[in-house]
């Protein structure tokens, strides 16, 4: 079996230079079909909401993780198995591919199909939006989407294998799927929405640690996000997803925030960064770098830690 050293290392690097494996079959998808029968059954169960969402999150977790353990350690099979699930679960290659595929769309002035690309990104509509939202909205998913789909899961990865990666996937999938305040799920979704908030509590801030480490070795001005990344995360409604974007907001210079369109209903998000500073194509390729920077220096610090752990 790879050590526990070298297998996040050899996942990170399969995720950058394949980004996810479109063609195999992705864990993900699996997690998504359980949920939806287990959602289906449990509402057919009597008993609370928010009782039956802990439940079915429960189970989904546990599950993954007795599924993944119980591969890994099959002799040869469990090695494939484990490098495979260890790259499927993480996202920095595919996320940087289709941030650079909106960005470019914008630059030589395709709008509508920019904002059908992004769509796919996030949850809000993107029908009517105008190229500096397209660029916010971009900027917003990538700087929050470091921490969701790379540094949290490699965080878990490196702390407790493919199995405990798996198990941090199910919850933050639950959340995805299941963690809107809206009638069907502000009950249901209760329990993964808390939880993936307690997982992802000392990632979203080490994303945070490793942009300000990203800005400094390209060599710009970190002195706004020292001085105001805490009070500007805090305006968030999420105790995580504040971080990153408020520290990529103010390491950029740039605005994050105002009306967004969910599910019909507009709501205002809290801005964060310096108000009125519009993202631009410089700004976005900018982000793009740090995030990817960022990333590198996730995956040095917390491999290092691990390797000084095992001696």
């Amino acid at each position: 079996m790879l050590s526990t050293v070298a297998l996040p290392v050899v996942a990170v690097v399969l995720d950058a230079a394949f980004g996810d494996p479109h063609a195999l079959p992705h864990p993900v998808r699996a997690l998504g079909a359980c949920a939806v029968r287990l959602e289906d059954w449990a509402r057919r169960l009597g008993g609370g909401l928010k009782l039956k969402g802990v439940a079915c999150m429960s189970l989904l977790a546990i599950g993954a993780w007795c599924v993944v353990a119980g591969v890994a350690v099959l002799p040869v099979v469990g090695i494939v198995a484990s490098v495979y699930l260890a790259y499927a679960g993480l996202a920095m290659g595919q996320l940087l591919c289709e941030a650079r595929h909106v960005a470019g769309l914008l630059d030589t002035g395709l709008l509508d199909e920019a904002r059908g690309a992004l769509s796919m990104l996030v949850s809000r509509e993107t029908a009517h939006m105008t190229e500096a939202q397209v660029r916010a909205g971009l900027a917003e998913t990538v700087s929050e989407n470091l921490n969701d789909g790379f540094v949290a899961p490699f965080f878990y990865l490196v702390l407790g294998g493919p199995a405990l990666l798996w198990a941090y996937k199910a919850v933050s999938t639950l959340d995805s799927m299941w963690g809107y305040k809206t009638e069907r799920y502000r009950d249901f979704g209760w329990g993964a929405a808390r939880m993936d908030d307690v997982l992802a509590w000392i990632p979203a801030r080490l994303s945070a640690v490793c942009l300000v480490g990203a800005a400094l070795l390209c060599g710009g001005d970190v002195r706004a996000a020292l001085r105001d990344v805490r009070e500007h995360a805090a305006r968030s409604a999420s105790p995580n997803a504040g971080w990153p974007m408020a520290a990529a907001a103010l390491l950029c210079g740039r605005s994050m925030g105002g009306p967004a369109v969910y599910f019909g209903v507009e709501h205002h998000k809290p801005h964060l960064g310096p108000e009125g500073c519009e993202w631009d194509a410089a700004s976005i390729a900018h982000l793009l770098k740090l995030v990817r920077v960022a990333g590198f220096l996730c995956v040095v610090g917390l491999v290092c830690l691990s390797a000084l752990a095992l001696v």
